[in-house]
């Protein structure tokens, strides 16, 4: 989907107050280290798909969490916004983080093998001699 500056701007200025909603006005334990990484607002306003991440062990607490708290996050949204609509909020898990993390260990385990052959094969050069 083609994003304009615009719409840069509004999916920006949203995960910004979203953000700002979780770290000082929600109080419920599951939404503590959630970090919102994205958010795509619909071109009338009227809904906004939030993406999230936290340990890959919390996704279903914050999962309940962020379903119990959509209407307060939604009406303290509406407040800091002068947005002539609150959007409906959809919370998504976002398992990008994860999947970078497991081609991450992935490279550096096969670096850490591709290191020890070379190394294997630089010891039994030597006992050739």
């Amino acid at each position: 989907m083609k994003q304009s500056a615009s719409n840069r701007k509004v999916n920006e200025q949203a995960r910004e107050v979203i953000a700002s909603i979780l770290l000082f006005d929600v109080s419920d334990p599951r939404l503590h280290l959630v970090t919102i990484t994205g958010c795509e607002v619909s071109y009338d306003r009227s809904v906004c798909n939030v993406y999230y991440t936290t340990d890959p062990e919390r996704y279903a607490g914050a999962q309940a969490a962020f379903e119990a708290a959509a209407g307060h996050i939604r009406s303290l949204m509406a407040k800091k916004l002068s947005w002539r609509v609150a959007p409906e909020l959809r919370f998504y898990v976002d398992t990008s983080v994860d999947q970078a993390e497991a081609i991450s260990q992935a490279l550096n385990s096969e670096r850490e093998h591709q290191e020890k052959r070379i190394e294997e094969e630089t010891i039994g050069e030597d006992r050739e001699y």
